[in-house]
């Protein structure tokens, strides 16, 4: 954060506290020493101000002078005691960004420890939001820098403990609840060789709502009650009200409906004491079903409303899918179906917020990471180690300038293979390239065509000489043109063949019938294909099934939909089939060799594995009833672009 941003801020705050002059004397003195002793680390911090640290207006003073002494583990500390007071009463936004300047302020000083404090504390807010994604990067990069320090202080271990804990949250959020509760009892072990009896009370909590999940309700009530008694111990307001409202939860489930009225009615005034909203809002949906249960349906309607709108007024998804689907099931008690579904669907969405498969999918593959990367880390410092030691053994600088030169060697080699290869695949394009346009302009087919063209001009037929000749001049040139292109539009390919087909024609007397449909659902101006494709496949129905067949003579081109993102191109001819065309062929002394549709299916392969994309060209055989050949049908399968 620039001095500006820290600046900006200050003035913020002191807007928020009027004059100076309303804080102590003593407090000021306190942190006017604190600043020249400038302690680095929490614990210190902690031990002098500790007593203010829960006063907003104080906790903003320290930041400001802070500020004004740039005393960066000040700052970092007091950003974080206002985020907690802020996410306390849910007003998430603003103790999201406290948290972040608290970490600004530790990076700029480089101090880890604070680093590592900062990031737990943007976890946990995005963890009480539901926002698992970005709970589970804060709680990854804390945990992983803190195990960097190999022999970390009492406030680092404590850290290692809360990123071990929100590690634990994320497995129980995954449903993994005997990996999560293995995660809660390591932390336990550490917070009891601590002493910190908010950990342990954090800990039991936790591995009571995994045990309760797991359906072990009598074991989820004993560690309820063990997290309870610590948070009295400690006197934590918001830890006392937490596990109540837990207790009462499994009385619930176990239809003791007395048991849990009588613990949740002043546990509902003591979160509304402490003002946080997440708390109230799920007191108030407790209460709501155990009035639902007795068929006091006027006072669960009263507090499912209550939980609901502080639940939406907060943001708060888990807690607004649960009011939705008790007021589902009061509804359907009340009668009112069309209700109960309106209720049912809002759960339903709002569930789908709270947990979406993305983010699981995210949280587990990122968990996987991290041991995976944890392993690395280990690997890649005994290999330093190795290379320390190493190094020292060397008596002269000779093998590193042998290794530096092999190393640049070895890249030399190793770029100019990479530049063959590379031009090996540039050379094979190019030839596939010229090799497709020397099919397209086929020596036979120009002179045939020109010919055709020459007759229609001896014969003193110049309409159709004019009309042939424009069709041939535009055919070549779009010919021409497109070999330049690597795809084109399927509508230009589309008016190539087109051409083709009118020209080559010419020599059929027009006898064939070529036509193009295409289906509505297909825009074949945006779908790009490579360029040239199609012409081999109708020049191969020409040649091979309809110059020896008798009687009408048609071909049929037919863009489809195909499955996926995949559009299919079927070429149909009516021709007199492959095996009695092949049979022709052989007793031809000049046989004609056709190679345009290998080069087809080569540049085909290159154009889908661009596309990271498979093609398909399947030959079909087509019979009558009486197991006569009537023609064949080509259908290209190809990716979309």
């Amino acid at each position: 954060m620039g001095k500006w941003k820290y600046i900006f801020l200050s003035i913020f705050f002191f807007s928020q506290i009027g004059n100076t002059q309303n804080i102590p004397a003593a407090f000021k003195k306190t942190i006017d020493s604190l600043i020249k002793a400038g302690p680095k680390t929490y614990s210190e911090i902690d031990a002098v101000v500790r007593p203010s640290r829960k006063d907003t207006i104080l906790m903003r003073y320290f930041v400001n002078e802070a500020i004004a002494q740039e005393y960066y583990s000040g700052q970092a500390y007091a950003y974080n005691q206002l985020g907690r007071r802020y996410r306390d009463i849910s007003q998430f936004p603003q103790a999201i960004r406290l948290h972040q300047a608290a970490l600004e302020a530790a990076t700029k000083e480089d101090n880890l420890e604070f680093r590592v404090y900062s990031l737990n504390m943007l976890s946990v807010i995005h963890r009480r939001r539901d926002a698992i994604k970005s709970a589970l990067d804060y709680s990854q990069e804390a945990l992983e820098l803190a195990e960097t320090v190999k022999n970390p202080s009492e406030g680092l271990k404590r850290s290692i403990n809360v990123s071990l804990n929100g590690i634990g949250n994320l497995y129980q959020t995954l449903e993994q609840y005997d990996l999560a509760i293995e995660q809660f009892r390591k932390s336990l072990k550490l917070e009891n060789e601590l002493g910190n009896k908010l950990g342990l009370a954090i800990n039991h909590q936790n591995i009571g709502e995994c045990q309760e999940m797991q359906g072990k309700l009598d074991e989820a009530l004993k560690s309820y009650r063990t997290s309870l008694a610590y948070n009295e111990e400690i006197n934590s307001e918001n830890g006392k009200v937490i596990c109540k409202n837990s207790i009462a939860h499994v009385y619930l489930a176990q239809h003791k409906l007395d048991e849990a009225l009588e613990i949740l009615e002043p546990t509902l005034l003591s979160s509304q004491e402490i003002g946080d909203k997440y708390l109230t809002s799920g007191v108030y949906i407790n209460l709501g079903r155990a009035y639902l249960l007795k068929d006091n349906l006027k006072k669960a309607q009263i507090n499912l409303d209550q939980g609901l709108a502080i639940a939406e007024r907060h943001n708060l998804p888990s807690n607004i899918s649960l009011a939705n689907s008790y007021l589902s099931e009061l509804a359907e008690k009340q009668g009112n179906y069309k209700k109960a579904m309106t209720y049912y669907k809002l759960a339903q969405e709002f569930e789908e917020k709270t947990i979406n498969e993305r983010n699981l999918r995210y949280v587990g593959d990122m968990i996987s990471r991290y041991n995976i990367e944890k392993k690395n880390n280990e690997i890649e410092i005994i290999n330093k180690d190795y290379e320390i030691v190493k190094l020292k053994l060397r008596k002269n600088q000779t093998r590193l300038l042998i290794g530096g030169f092999a190393l640049i060697l070895l890249t030399g080699v190793f770029y100019i293979l990479y530049r063959q290869y590379q031009l090996k695949n540039d050379k094979k394009l190019l030839t596939l390239e010229q090799s497709m346009l020397r099919s397209q302009m086929n020596p036979h087919f120009l002179f045939n065509s020109l010919n055709s063209i020459k007759l229609y001009i001896i014969n003193n037929d110049k309409k159709n000489a004019v009309h042939y000749l424009n069709k041939f001049s535009k055919l070549v040139r779009k010919i021409l043109e497109a070999s330049s292109l690597k795809e084109i539009p399927l509508a230009e390919e589309l008016e190539t063949v087109e051409l083709y087909m009118n020209i080559e024609n010419i020599r059929f007397s027009n006898e064939i019938n070529f036509k193009i449909t295409i289906d509505k659902d297909i825009d074949i101006h945006t779908i790009k294909i490579p360029s040239l494709i199609l012409q081999p496949f109708l020049e191969n129905a020409l040649w091979h099934g309809l110059s020896s067949k008798t009687g009408e003579k048609s071909i049929d081109l037919h863009v489809s939909r195909g499955n996926n993102n995949f559009i299919d191109i079927s070429i149909t001819d009516n021709g007199v089939g492959r095996d009695a065309a092949e049979t022709i062929k052989k007793s031809k002394v000049l046989k004609r060799k056709s190679v345009g549709i290998e080069i087809t299916k080569e540049r085909l392969a290159n154009f889908a594995k661009d596309y990271q994309n498979t093609f398909d060209v399947t030959i079909i055989d087509l019979f009558d009833e009486k197991k006569k050949a009537t023609g064949t049908k080509v259908v290209l399968h190809l990716p979309t672009i």
